[in-house]
């Protein structure tokens, strides 16, 4: 498997951060990773190899990054104004650094022009990550693998809201949007998985809420719940890679 390994001076965040990029050639994929995650835990976690098959046959390429969940959700003796607002400056990492660079080298291996969008996967926290910023930013992200995750901010900030916790929180945002909205119909455009266990350490809650809100606006996500032997672990994360990916990366 091709990897390469990237360390970078970030404008948004006003660091260095690194990242790692597995394989050659094909769609390119947005690892979060858990909560205070780094690059190297897509490797592992042995996460890495149950892509591979995907990786090594140019169907994908992953690109893992840090989080800064030290700093945000997880620093919780912090001033919840000054944390959300961290935590905003590493979306816009993402969206305005990330993202581009990630598309050049796909463009580039592949001889695309102008490929439109990135999928985004994450597990646990990494879920609640990636499902924001699928459903924040439908104009970059083409497609979603959500496993496990907690989609209320309450989980980061523990009841305190203002505008930009509000923008970072799926259950509320997307139960305020509008009927008409136009992200509705990018979304349905697209294909996004939401999935979680019911079993040991699993939060099944706010899915069920999402599922009520997706139901209510007609948005096409294919939320799905296993069972209660299913437990909040990586094996079974692996198990629903496999299941989910055929899908997503089908036409």
């Amino acid at each position: 498997m091709e990897t390469q390994y990237f360390r970078q001076y970030s404008p948004s965040l006003n660091r260095d951060m690194e990242c790692k990029i597995y394989g050659h050639a094909g769609r390119p994929v947005l690892f979060i990773p858990c909560q205070d995650g780094r690059f190297y835990d897509f490797e592992n976690y042995k996460m890495a190899d149950v892509w591979s098959p995907w990786i090594e046959s140019g169907q994908v390429m992953v690109i893992s990054i840090d989080t800064i969940d030290q700093e945000t959700w997880s620093n919780k003796a912090g001033d919840p104004g000054w944390r959300i607002h961290r935590h905003e400056q590493w979306i816009q990492y993402i969206t305005d650094e990330v993202v581009p660079f990630i598309r050049h080298i796909a463009n580039q291996r592949n001889g695309w022009e102008g490929y439109p969008g990135v999928m985004v996967f994450g597990c646990s926290l990494g879920a609640t990550h990636a499902a924001n910023l699928f459903y924040r930013r439908p104009d970059l992200f083409d497609r979603l693998l959500a496993l496990s995750g907690i989609y209320t901010a309450d989980y980061g900030f523990d009841g305190y809201m203002d505008e930009l916790v509000y923008n970072n929180s799926p259950v509320h945002y997307l139960a305020g949007m509008p009927a008409d909205h136009p992200y509705i119909s990018l979304y349905n455009a697209k294909k996004s998985v939401i999935c979680v266990g019911q079993g040991a350490w699993e939060i099944p809650e706010t899915t069920r809420q999402l599922k009520a809100i997706f139901d209510a606006k007609d948005i096409h996500t294919w939320v799905d719940f296993w069972g209660y032997d299913c437990v909040h672990d990586w094996d079974w994360w692996y198990k629903q890679v496999v299941y989910f990916l055929p899908y997503l990366l089908s036409h």
